[in-house]
Protein backbone atom coordinates (compact mmCIF):
# COMPACT_ATOMS: atom_id res chain seq x y z
CA UNK A 1 0.00 0.00 0.00
CA UNK A 2 1.17 3.52 -0.76
CA UNK A 3 2.30 6.00 1.81
CA UNK A 4 1.95 9.68 1.05
CA UNK A 5 5.50 10.88 0.35
CA UNK A 6 4.71 14.49 1.21
CA UNK A 7 1.98 17.10 1.11
CA UNK A 8 2.78 19.99 -1.24
CA UNK A 9 0.97 23.32 -1.13
CA UNK A 10 -0.90 23.86 -4.38
CA UNK A 11 -0.01 27.55 -4.35
CA UNK A 12 3.40 28.22 -2.81
CA UNK A 13 4.97 24.75 -3.19
CA UNK A 14 5.85 24.38 0.48
CA UNK A 15 5.99 20.75 1.67
CA UNK A 16 4.85 18.93 4.81
CA UNK A 17 5.61 15.39 5.94
CA UNK A 18 3.25 12.79 4.45
CA UNK A 19 2.42 11.33 7.86
CA UNK A 20 1.16 14.66 9.19
CA UNK A 21 -2.46 15.62 9.85
CA UNK A 22 -2.94 18.71 7.68
CA UNK A 23 -5.76 21.07 6.74
CA UNK A 24 -4.61 23.95 4.51
CA UNK A 25 -1.22 25.59 4.06
CA UNK A 26 -0.56 27.89 7.01
CA UNK A 27 1.34 30.32 4.77
CA UNK A 28 -1.19 30.93 1.98
CA UNK A 29 -4.37 29.15 3.14
CA UNK A 30 -4.57 27.04 -0.02
CA UNK A 31 -5.08 23.27 -0.34
CA UNK A 32 -2.35 20.68 0.13
CA UNK A 33 -1.82 18.05 -2.57
CA UNK A 34 -0.58 14.56 -1.67
CA UNK A 35 2.48 13.32 -3.56
CA UNK A 36 3.72 9.75 -4.01
CA UNK A 37 6.64 7.78 -5.32
CA UNK A 38 5.33 7.15 -8.85
CA UNK A 39 7.85 4.44 -9.77
CA UNK A 40 5.41 1.62 -8.82
CA UNK A 41 2.72 3.24 -11.00
CA UNK A 42 5.13 3.49 -13.92
CA UNK A 43 5.63 -0.29 -13.81
CA UNK A 44 1.90 -0.98 -14.30
CA UNK A 45 -0.37 -1.17 -17.34
CA UNK A 46 -4.19 -1.19 -17.50
CA UNK A 47 -4.04 -4.98 -17.58
CA UNK A 48 -2.13 -5.03 -14.28
CA UNK A 49 -5.34 -4.30 -12.38
CA UNK A 50 -7.34 -7.24 -13.73
CA UNK A 51 -7.09 -9.43 -10.64
CA UNK A 52 -7.35 -6.72 -8.04
CA UNK A 53 -10.25 -5.82 -5.76
CA UNK A 54 -13.22 -4.23 -7.55
CA UNK A 55 -13.22 -0.85 -5.85
CA UNK A 56 -11.15 2.31 -6.00
CA UNK A 57 -8.49 0.79 -3.73
CA UNK A 58 -7.26 -1.18 -6.73
CA UNK A 59 -5.16 1.96 -7.37
CA UNK A 60 -3.38 1.56 -4.06
CA UNK A 61 -0.05 2.85 -5.41
CA UNK A 62 -1.47 6.37 -5.51
CA UNK A 63 -3.87 6.43 -2.56
CA UNK A 64 -3.34 7.45 1.09
CA UNK A 65 -3.11 4.08 2.82
CA UNK A 66 -0.17 3.00 4.93
CA UNK A 67 -0.44 -0.76 5.19
CA UNK A 68 -3.82 -1.10 6.92
CA UNK A 69 -7.26 -1.90 5.59
CA UNK A 70 -9.20 0.96 3.96
CA UNK A 71 -12.60 2.13 5.12
CA UNK A 72 -14.70 0.84 2.25
CA UNK A 73 -18.29 0.22 1.22
CA UNK A 74 -17.42 -0.99 -2.27
CA UNK A 75 -17.02 2.44 -3.88
CA UNK A 76 -15.52 3.00 -7.32
CA UNK A 77 -15.48 1.07 -10.62
CA UNK A 78 -18.64 2.73 -11.89
CA UNK A 79 -19.71 2.02 -15.48
CA UNK A 80 -18.76 4.00 -18.55
CA UNK A 81 -21.89 3.84 -20.67
CA UNK A 82 -22.53 4.80 -24.26
CA UNK A 83 -25.35 7.28 -24.93
CA UNK A 84 -26.18 6.42 -28.55
CA UNK A 85 -29.77 7.68 -28.76
CA UNK A 86 -29.15 10.91 -26.89
CA UNK A 87 -25.94 11.44 -28.83
CA UNK A 88 -27.80 11.21 -32.13
CA UNK A 89 -30.49 13.59 -30.92
CA UNK A 90 -28.09 16.34 -29.89
CA UNK A 91 -25.44 15.74 -32.54
CA UNK A 92 -22.60 13.94 -30.76
CA UNK A 93 -21.17 10.89 -32.52
CA UNK A 94 -19.15 9.38 -29.65
CA UNK A 95 -20.91 10.29 -26.40
CA UNK A 96 -20.42 8.39 -23.14
CA UNK A 97 -21.49 8.81 -19.52
CA UNK A 98 -19.49 7.95 -16.41
CA UNK A 99 -22.40 7.05 -14.14
CA UNK A 100 -21.45 7.74 -10.51
CA UNK A 101 -24.96 7.04 -9.21
CA UNK A 102 -23.97 3.40 -8.66
CA UNK A 103 -22.06 4.22 -5.48
CA UNK A 104 -23.12 2.99 -2.01
CA UNK A 105 -24.85 6.27 -1.10
CA UNK A 106 -25.72 7.11 -4.70
CA UNK A 107 -23.08 9.70 -5.57
CA UNK A 108 -19.44 10.26 -6.43
CA UNK A 109 -18.95 11.75 -2.97
CA UNK A 110 -18.30 8.20 -1.75
CA UNK A 111 -14.95 8.18 -3.52
CA UNK A 112 -13.72 11.17 -1.60
CA UNK A 113 -15.16 10.13 1.74
CA UNK A 114 -13.69 6.62 1.54
CA UNK A 115 -10.22 8.11 1.10
CA UNK A 116 -10.75 10.91 3.61
CA UNK A 117 -12.09 8.73 6.42
CA UNK A 118 -9.32 6.19 5.76
CA UNK A 119 -6.56 8.81 5.80
CA UNK A 120 -7.93 10.57 8.86
CA UNK A 121 -8.48 7.37 10.83
CA UNK A 122 -4.87 6.40 10.20
CA UNK A 123 -3.87 9.75 11.73
CA UNK A 124 -5.95 9.27 14.85
CA UNK A 125 -9.05 11.34 14.04
CA UNK A 126 -12.22 10.13 15.80
CA UNK A 127 -14.74 12.90 15.00
CA UNK A 128 -15.43 14.63 11.69
CA UNK A 129 -17.71 17.55 10.86
CA UNK A 130 -18.60 19.24 7.59
CA UNK A 131 -20.98 21.67 5.88
CA UNK A 132 -22.81 20.21 2.92
CA UNK A 133 -25.55 20.90 0.39
CA UNK A 134 -26.57 17.24 0.45
CA UNK A 135 -24.69 14.23 -0.92
CA UNK A 136 -21.36 14.93 0.79
CA UNK A 137 -23.13 14.87 4.15
CA UNK A 138 -24.82 11.55 3.38
CA UNK A 139 -21.53 10.04 2.31
CA UNK A 140 -19.53 11.36 5.26
CA UNK A 141 -22.14 10.03 7.67
CA UNK A 142 -22.07 6.59 6.06
CA UNK A 143 -18.29 6.24 5.99
CA UNK A 144 -17.91 7.62 9.50
CA UNK A 145 -20.38 4.98 10.69
CA UNK A 146 -18.42 2.32 8.81
CA UNK A 147 -15.23 3.45 10.56
CA UNK A 148 -16.80 3.78 14.01
CA UNK A 149 -16.26 7.54 14.01
CA UNK A 150 -18.63 10.31 15.05
CA UNK A 151 -19.96 12.70 12.42
CA UNK A 152 -21.62 16.10 12.55
CA UNK A 153 -23.14 17.83 9.51
CA UNK A 154 -24.52 21.32 8.99
CA UNK A 155 -26.76 21.76 5.96
CA UNK A 156 -28.97 24.49 4.47
CA UNK A 157 -32.66 24.05 5.23
CA UNK A 158 -33.20 23.68 1.47
CA UNK A 159 -31.15 20.45 1.40
CA UNK A 160 -33.19 17.55 -0.05
CA UNK A 161 -35.07 15.67 2.65
CA UNK A 162 -33.53 12.39 1.52
CA UNK A 163 -30.07 13.64 2.49
CA UNK A 164 -31.26 14.87 5.86
CA UNK A 165 -32.86 11.50 6.62
CA UNK A 166 -29.83 9.53 5.43
CA UNK A 167 -27.52 11.43 7.76
CA UNK A 168 -29.75 10.78 10.75
CA UNK A 169 -30.11 7.11 9.85
CA UNK A 170 -26.32 6.78 9.71
CA UNK A 171 -26.12 8.26 13.22
CA UNK A 172 -24.77 11.71 12.37
CA UNK A 173 -25.62 14.87 14.31
CA UNK A 174 -27.57 17.09 11.92
CA UNK A 175 -28.10 20.87 12.05
CA UNK A 176 -30.07 22.89 9.50
CA UNK A 177 -29.40 26.58 8.88
CA UNK A 178 -30.79 29.37 6.71
CA UNK A 179 -28.86 30.29 3.57
CA UNK A 180 -26.44 28.32 1.40
CA UNK A 181 -23.47 26.09 2.10
CA UNK A 182 -21.52 29.29 2.80
CA UNK A 183 -23.69 29.99 5.85
CA UNK A 184 -23.49 26.33 6.87
CA UNK A 185 -19.69 26.49 6.77
CA UNK A 186 -19.63 29.72 8.79
CA UNK A 187 -21.94 28.24 11.42
CA UNK A 188 -19.82 25.12 11.71
CA UNK A 189 -16.62 27.14 12.03
CA UNK A 190 -18.17 29.14 14.89
CA UNK A 191 -19.60 26.21 16.81
CA UNK A 192 -17.31 23.21 16.26
CA UNK A 193 -14.87 22.63 19.10
CA UNK A 194 -11.28 21.43 18.63
CA UNK A 195 -12.38 17.81 19.07
CA UNK A 196 -14.00 17.94 15.60
CA UNK A 197 -11.87 17.65 12.47
CA UNK A 198 -13.44 19.84 9.76
CA UNK A 199 -13.92 17.84 6.58
CA UNK A 200 -14.74 20.83 4.35
CA UNK A 201 -14.16 20.56 0.60
CA UNK A 202 -10.42 20.81 -0.18
CA UNK A 203 -9.62 21.90 3.38
CA UNK A 204 -8.04 18.50 3.86
CA UNK A 205 -6.11 16.59 1.17
CA UNK A 206 -7.76 13.18 1.11
CA UNK A 207 -11.16 13.70 -0.53
CA UNK A 208 -9.28 14.88 -3.60
CA UNK A 209 -7.32 11.61 -3.65
CA UNK A 210 -10.48 9.53 -3.70
CA UNK A 211 -12.10 11.65 -6.40
CA UNK A 212 -9.06 11.43 -8.67
CA UNK A 213 -9.75 7.71 -9.16
CA UNK A 214 -12.42 8.73 -11.68
CA UNK A 215 -9.51 9.64 -13.94
CA UNK A 216 -7.70 6.36 -13.30
CA UNK A 217 -10.84 4.40 -14.11
CA UNK A 218 -11.19 6.17 -17.44
CA UNK A 219 -7.58 5.30 -18.26
CA UNK A 220 -8.01 1.66 -17.27
CA UNK A 221 -11.43 1.20 -18.90
CA UNK A 222 -10.21 2.70 -22.19
CA UNK A 223 -7.15 0.47 -22.29
CA UNK A 224 -4.51 3.10 -21.55
CA UNK A 225 -5.97 6.07 -23.38
CA UNK A 226 -8.16 8.95 -22.29
CA UNK A 227 -11.23 10.58 -23.85
CA UNK A 228 -10.89 13.69 -25.97
CA UNK A 229 -13.16 15.75 -23.73
CA UNK A 230 -14.77 15.64 -20.31
CA UNK A 231 -17.87 17.63 -19.33
CA UNK A 232 -18.14 17.92 -15.56
CA UNK A 233 -20.55 19.66 -13.12
CA UNK A 234 -18.46 21.87 -10.84
CA UNK A 235 -19.54 23.06 -7.41
CA UNK A 236 -16.63 22.72 -5.00
CA UNK A 237 -14.59 21.26 -7.85
CA UNK A 238 -12.82 18.44 -6.02
CA UNK A 239 -13.54 15.89 -8.73
CA UNK A 240 -12.40 18.17 -11.54
CA UNK A 241 -9.15 19.02 -9.76
CA UNK A 242 -8.70 15.39 -8.73
CA UNK A 243 -8.97 14.07 -12.27
CA UNK A 244 -6.48 16.64 -13.53
CA UNK A 245 -4.12 15.46 -10.77
CA UNK A 246 -4.65 11.83 -11.88
CA UNK A 247 -3.83 12.72 -15.48
CA UNK A 248 -0.70 14.51 -14.29
CA UNK A 249 0.41 11.47 -12.29
CA UNK A 250 -0.24 9.20 -15.27
CA UNK A 251 1.78 11.54 -17.48
CA UNK A 252 4.67 11.63 -15.00
CA UNK A 253 4.61 7.83 -14.91
CA UNK A 254 4.90 7.75 -18.70
CA UNK A 255 1.42 6.35 -19.38
CA UNK A 256 -0.27 9.21 -21.25
CA UNK A 257 0.68 12.15 -23.41
CA UNK A 258 -2.55 13.68 -24.63
CA UNK A 259 -4.97 14.72 -21.89
CA UNK A 260 -8.68 15.47 -22.21
CA UNK A 261 -10.07 18.94 -22.63
CA UNK A 262 -12.15 19.63 -19.50
CA UNK A 263 -15.32 21.72 -19.51
CA UNK A 264 -16.81 22.80 -16.19
CA UNK A 265 -20.57 23.28 -16.01
CA UNK A 266 -22.31 25.53 -13.51
CA UNK A 267 -25.80 26.92 -13.07
CA UNK A 268 -26.59 30.44 -14.26
CA UNK A 269 -27.70 31.35 -10.74
CA UNK A 270 -24.35 30.32 -9.26
CA UNK A 271 -21.47 30.45 -11.74
CA UNK A 272 -18.35 31.90 -10.08
CA UNK A 273 -15.95 29.72 -12.07
CA UNK A 274 -17.62 30.54 -15.38
CA UNK A 275 -17.37 34.27 -14.67
CA UNK A 276 -13.72 34.00 -13.65
CA UNK A 277 -12.82 31.87 -16.67
CA UNK A 278 -14.52 34.23 -19.11
CA UNK A 279 -12.88 37.30 -17.56
CA UNK A 280 -9.41 35.73 -17.50
CA UNK A 281 -9.19 36.01 -13.71
CA UNK A 282 -6.94 33.70 -11.68
CA UNK A 283 -9.55 33.27 -8.95
CA UNK A 284 -13.30 33.55 -8.63
CA UNK A 285 -15.40 36.24 -6.98
CA UNK A 286 -18.01 34.77 -4.57
CA UNK A 287 -21.67 34.84 -5.61
CA UNK A 288 -23.77 36.88 -3.20
CA UNK A 289 -27.17 35.21 -3.67
CA UNK A 290 -26.68 31.72 -5.20
CA UNK A 291 -29.87 30.18 -6.61
CA UNK A 292 -30.38 27.00 -8.62
CA UNK A 293 -32.48 23.84 -8.57
CA UNK A 294 -29.21 21.87 -8.45
CA UNK A 295 -28.27 21.89 -4.77
CA UNK A 296 -24.77 20.55 -5.42
CA UNK A 297 -24.02 23.49 -7.72
CA UNK A 298 -25.19 26.04 -5.16
CA UNK A 299 -21.62 26.77 -4.05
CA UNK A 300 -21.00 30.54 -4.02
CA UNK A 301 -17.25 30.28 -3.37
CA UNK A 302 -14.74 27.44 -3.53
CA UNK A 303 -11.28 27.24 -2.01
CA UNK A 304 -10.26 25.23 -5.08
CA UNK A 305 -11.12 28.03 -7.51
CA UNK A 306 -7.53 28.66 -8.57
CA UNK A 307 -6.92 24.95 -9.09
CA UNK A 308 -10.10 24.55 -11.16
CA UNK A 309 -9.29 27.52 -13.36
CA UNK A 310 -5.75 26.30 -13.84
CA UNK A 311 -6.95 22.84 -14.91
CA UNK A 312 -9.49 24.28 -17.36
CA UNK A 313 -6.93 26.52 -18.99
CA UNK A 314 -4.12 23.97 -19.09
CA UNK A 315 -6.50 21.45 -20.69
CA UNK A 316 -7.65 24.00 -23.31
CA UNK A 317 -11.16 23.45 -22.03
CA UNK A 318 -13.69 25.93 -20.78
CA UNK A 319 -16.54 26.79 -18.43
CA UNK A 320 -20.19 27.23 -19.27
CA UNK A 321 -23.37 28.12 -17.37
CA UNK A 322 -26.78 26.59 -18.03
CA UNK A 323 -30.26 27.66 -16.97
CA UNK A 324 -32.41 25.82 -14.46
CA UNK A 325 -34.98 25.25 -17.19
CA UNK A 326 -32.34 23.56 -19.33
CA UNK A 327 -31.27 21.40 -16.38
CA UNK A 328 -34.84 20.23 -15.79
CA UNK A 329 -35.40 19.41 -19.46
CA UNK A 330 -32.08 17.57 -19.70
CA UNK A 331 -32.91 15.41 -16.67
CA UNK A 332 -36.30 14.45 -18.09
CA UNK A 333 -34.85 13.83 -21.53
CA UNK A 334 -32.09 11.53 -20.28
CA UNK A 335 -34.57 9.49 -18.27
CA UNK A 336 -36.86 8.96 -21.27
CA UNK A 337 -34.12 8.55 -23.87
CA UNK A 338 -31.54 6.40 -22.09
CA UNK A 339 -33.32 5.12 -18.97
CA UNK A 340 -31.08 7.01 -16.53
CA UNK A 341 -32.54 8.99 -13.63
CA UNK A 342 -29.85 11.37 -12.43
CA UNK A 343 -29.49 14.34 -10.12
CA UNK A 344 -29.97 17.92 -11.35
CA UNK A 345 -26.20 18.48 -11.08
CA UNK A 346 -25.63 15.55 -13.42
CA UNK A 347 -28.25 16.79 -15.87
CA UNK A 348 -26.42 20.12 -16.08
CA UNK A 349 -23.66 18.43 -18.08
CA UNK A 350 -26.17 17.25 -20.67
CA UNK A 351 -27.75 20.69 -20.86
CA UNK A 352 -24.27 22.08 -21.55
CA UNK A 353 -23.56 19.78 -24.50
CA UNK A 354 -25.86 21.53 -26.94
CA UNK A 355 -24.46 24.93 -25.97
CA UNK A 356 -20.89 23.69 -26.38
CA UNK A 357 -21.72 22.37 -29.85
CA UNK A 358 -23.64 25.48 -30.90
CA UNK A 359 -20.77 27.73 -29.81
CA UNK A 360 -18.28 25.44 -31.58
CA UNK A 361 -16.35 24.92 -28.35
CA UNK A 362 -16.50 21.13 -28.57
CA UNK A 363 -16.04 18.91 -31.61
CA UNK A 364 -19.20 16.76 -31.95
CA UNK A 365 -17.05 13.92 -33.32
CA UNK A 366 -14.67 13.89 -30.34
CA UNK A 367 -14.95 11.09 -27.79
CA UNK A 368 -16.77 12.94 -25.03
CA UNK A 369 -17.50 11.76 -21.49
CA UNK A 370 -20.14 13.49 -19.38
CA UNK A 371 -20.06 12.85 -15.66
CA UNK A 372 -23.36 11.90 -14.05
CA UNK A 373 -22.28 12.51 -10.49
CA UNK A 374 -25.30 11.19 -8.61
CA UNK A 375 -28.50 9.19 -8.83
CA UNK A 376 -31.76 11.09 -9.10
CA UNK A 377 -33.50 8.91 -6.54
CA UNK A 378 -32.81 11.49 -3.83
CA UNK A 379 -34.54 14.15 -5.91
CA UNK A 380 -37.91 12.50 -6.45
CA UNK A 381 -39.73 15.42 -4.84
CA UNK A 382 -38.23 17.71 -7.48
CA UNK A 383 -39.04 15.30 -10.29
CA UNK A 384 -42.64 15.15 -9.09
CA UNK A 385 -42.86 18.92 -9.64
CA UNK A 386 -41.12 18.77 -13.03
CA UNK A 387 -43.19 16.04 -14.63
CA UNK A 388 -45.66 17.50 -17.13
CA UNK A 389 -49.32 17.26 -16.18
CA UNK A 390 -51.23 14.49 -17.92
Amino acid sequence: MARVRAFRCSECGREEDGAALVTVCERCQRPWLATYDLAPLAALTPRSFAGRRRDLWRYREVLPLDGGEPVSLGEGMTPLLELPRLGREIGFADLHAKHEGFHPTGSFKDRGMAAAITGLRERGVERVALPSAGNAASSAAAYAARAGMRCRVVMPKTTPLANQLECRLFGAEVELVDGSIREAAAHLKRTAGPEWFLLNTLREPFRLEGKKTMGYELWETLGGRLPDAIVYPAGGGTGLVGMWKAFDELAQAGHVRARPRIFAVQAEGCAPIVRAFESGAAEATPIEAPATVAAGLRVPAAIGDRLMLRALRESRGGAIAVSDAAIVQAALRLAKTEGMLVSPESAATLAALELLRERELLDPHAMTVVFLTASGLKNLDQFAEWLPAR
